[in-house]
């Protein structure tokens, strides 16, 4: 199933630049990292976003509290709604705290326990739903009338592509240009966020987005100029266990993205042994997509400067330990 893209006004870097703004004291300026391992191996300099450091353990912290700090006392009253597997839940949940903000977030009964018990911990009130049956988007439009709720999606929303991109931004700020850049990619926010920051920062630089083999769902949006629909695919990444990109994602990534590319849950566990191993991170599968892009989708980056960024670490331990033995 395709969709046109609607005409949009798209986030610009000035929007990023403000989130950076808003987001100071607030957010971590999370570490880059390198590897010399990492850098055998490819054959290049390889540096490493860390978000997997970031507050609440995940990029999306960024996007939320960007969002959220801008509502009216009206909204900021009434309370902020959001649909999310996990990490954009925490998000909203953590930032809502921060802000003194209701926050309700509808999680999928198979999320990982860790994120959702974090989110109830953060304050929110989670509702659970069956993502293979139940349509999200619609339950949470619905739960957002009744209530008089504003939401705030995961990642089609131009406040949550800024703040996303502010991660990028202090990445080129840090290390200077690169050749590539290489973000996981569900919805879209991290990788259209970061894709403006590298136009503005380092125009030479190639950016890819990378997800799940098992849901290409953005690399046949890219490649086809449409927006494409699947069923909720099948994958290790939960995080990027989504349907379709959003239509401000998709606008900024059809301008700015150089491909998609994608990564077979086998190749997300062995980047999961090489952080742990080798970097002493906990990486949780989703997070892991940008190196296995790097490492497995037969890019020339040999002698190159290669960003990865690195999304998130909220992996229950024993499934971490669980994903590492297989």
């Amino acid at each position: 199933m395709n969709e046109s893209l609607t005409v949009l006004t798209l986030p610009t870097y000035q929007d990023v630049i403000a989130a950076a703004l808003r987001l100071e004291s607030h957010a971590h300026r999370t570490p880059v990292l390198r590897s010399r391992t990492a850098d055998e191996r490819l054959g290049a300099s390889v540096f490493f976003k860390c978000e997997s450091l970031q507050r609440m353990g995940a990029f999306k912290f960024r996007g939320a509290f960007n969002a959220l700090s801008k509502f009216s006392a009206a909204q900021a009253k009434a309370g902020v709604i959001t649909f999310s597997s996990g990490n954009h839940a925490q998000a909203i949940a953590l930032s809502a705290r921060l802000l003194g903000i209701p926050a309700t977030i509808l999680m999928p009964l198979d999320a990982p326990q860790a994120k959702a018990d974090a989110t109830r911990g953060y304050g929110g009130e989670v509702i659970l739903f069956d993502r293979f049956k139940q349509d999200r988007e619609a339950l949470t439009r619905e739960i957002a009338q009744q209530r008089g709720l504003t939401l705030i999606p995961p990642y089609d929303h131009p406040d949550v592509i800024a703040g996303q991109g502010t991660a990028a931004k202090e990445l080129f700020d840090e290390v200077g240009a690169l050749d590539y850049l290489l973000v996981p990619l569900g919805g879209g926010g991290l990788l259209s966020g970061s894709a403006m920051s590298a136009r503005a920062l380092s125009p030479l630089c190639k950016v890819y987005g990378v997800e799940p083999q098992a849901g290409n769902d953005g690399q046949q949006s890219f490649r086809s100029g449409a927006i494409v629909h699947i069923e909720t695919p099948v994958t290790i990444a939960d995080g990027a266990q989504t349907q379709h990109l959003g239509q401000y994602t998709f606008g900024v990534i059809r301008r700015d993205v150089q491909d998609v590319l994608t990564a077979s849950d086998a190749q997300l566990l062995e980047a999961m042994r090489f952080f742990a191993e080798r970097m002493k991170l906990v990486v949780e599968p989703t997070g892991c997509l940008g190196f296995a892009g790097a490492c497995h989708a037969g890019l020339p980056l040999a002698g190159k400067r290669v960003g990865v960024i690195i999304s998130g670490g909220n992996v229950d331990l024993c499934r971490f330990g669980e994903l590492l033995v297989k």
